[in-house]
């Protein structure tokens, strides 16, 4: 078991000094508010009871001090108490007004410092016992009563600050202003759940000892809490900083699949009217590739495809168009979807009686132009989206006809 944690603890130490850099930054920023300090607090604390959890660090702060045992304690107070109770000052931070939170904490700060007095002076008169130190002190000492006395003492803190925290972010989750702030409190809540688990698993050494089973057995119960734990607790605690911009990336993704799916639309109509391109540059293969200004570049094809489709108008052959309609009808088509295959197969006849015109005469064929209000929408979203469904059926319907 010593070996797993060897290389469990130290990865979630890692975990707490990466949330703990990542927040950082704000404050070199100076935002030092309290919730921000009592936030780098917490992962400090726990980074710092992660490393001393590791079996080689526990023992060589136990040999320098010459003080069996006092890794064990710095686990206790560091990961359990300290770390909880910063926790529980940034959540209150986060869902009360300043004045109100204030209060709160200073309470919750005086309840974790007497927790930790008690705990310091219950594990000084328990002693080493036998004079060696304990790898595993709550359970190869659990049989001695101010031992026992130290671990429930431990555990009632640890486990009332993950209590609080699940009821704290339960009840304020569902009224939270910020969609990140909401996941952030959720994902809080589970992981504060988990360390719940760890606190009964740890709370049960007092009872399993004086039955005579081996706490030993389960204790693999230890290091997978505590890794899952730390893990929704760093994101659930910083996602609502880095979040908005995980979902900032997600829109600029999904402007460049538009952009770059919307492009045939767009060429055939540059083609029929070169015109519409405000920046010719931007029609080159590798500047498709390249999602620079991708916000701006798709919004400026949206309107060179509404300006290819004005110009081709006047080409659109009305009956034609009513032919193509009742063919999709025909073939059951309905909807959007009967609407963007007819203007698909319109724009593809219009750009062939266009080239043809053009070969021709300069002059203009003299056919009734088709309507294409009826498919413009009012947010830009929406006409996105339409305008995709039209290039998803020009890139399939090759004719009226094939429609």
């Amino acid at each position: 078991m010593l070996h797993i944690k060897g290389v469990v603890f130290p990865i979630c130490a890692l975990i707490c000094v990466s949330a703990f850099c990542y927040k950082l930054r704000f404050l070199r920023h100076g935002r030092r508010h309290p919730a921000l300090v009592s936030l780098l607090s917490a992962f400090a604390c726990k980074a710092a009871s992660f490393t001393l959890s590791t079996p080689s660090v526990s023992a060589a702060v136990d040999r320098f001090t010459g003080v069996p045992n006092l890794g064990a304690l710095g686990i206790h107070l560091f990961g359990g108490v300290a770390s909880s109770a910063a926790i529980l000052v940034t959540i209150v931070y986060w869902v009360y007004p300043s004045d109100e939170a204030r209060r709160r904490a200073r309470s919750r700060l005086v309840v974790a410092l007497c927790c930790a007095t008690m705990m310091i002076v219950l594990w000084a008169a328990a002693g080493p016992g036998d004079g060696e130190r304990s790898p595993n002190y709550l359970l190869q000492n659990a049989h001695r009563p101010l031992v026992t006395a130290y671990l429930l003492c431990y555990v009632g803190a640890f486990g009332a600050g993950m209590a609080e925290i699940i009821r704290m972010c339960r009840r304020y989750a569902p009224m939270a202003g910020r969609t990140w702030l909401k996941r952030g409190l959720y994902a809080t809540c589970v992981g504060a759940g988990t360390y719940l688990i760890y606190c009964l698993n740890r709370a049960a050494v007092a009872i399993a000892v004086p039955l005579g089973l081996e706490p030993l057995d389960w204790e693999i119960l230890t290091p997978l809490a505590n890794a899952i734990g730390i893990s929704l607790l760093a994101v659930g605690l910083t996602i609502p900083s880095w979040g908005p911009h995980l979902s900032a990336w997600r829109v600029r993704i999904r402007n460049f699949a538009s952009y770059r799916k919307l492009h045939p639309l767009w060429f055939a109509l540059y083609k029929a009217s070169p015109t519409i391109a405000l920046d010719p540059q931007l029609t080159t293969r590798m500047s498709r590739l390249i999602p620079h200004d991708i916000d701006y570049r798709l919004y400026r094809r949206v309107i060179e495809i509404q300006d290819g489709l004005l110009a081709l108008q006047p080409y659109m052959n009305a009956k034609t168009s009513n032919e193509d309609a009742a063919a999709a009808i025909r073939e059951g088509l309905s909807g959007n979807e009967r609407h963007a295959g007819v203007l698909a197969a319109a724009i593809r006849d219009a750009l062939r009686a266009k080239e043809a015109n053009c070969m021709k005469s300069e002059e203009l064929v003299d056919v009734e132009p088709v309507d294409i209000e009826p498919y413009q929408t009012i947010k830009y979203s929406d006409e996105v989206s339409w305008l995709l469904s039209i290039a998803q059926a020009y890139a399939h319907t090759p004719t009226g006809e094939a429609l």
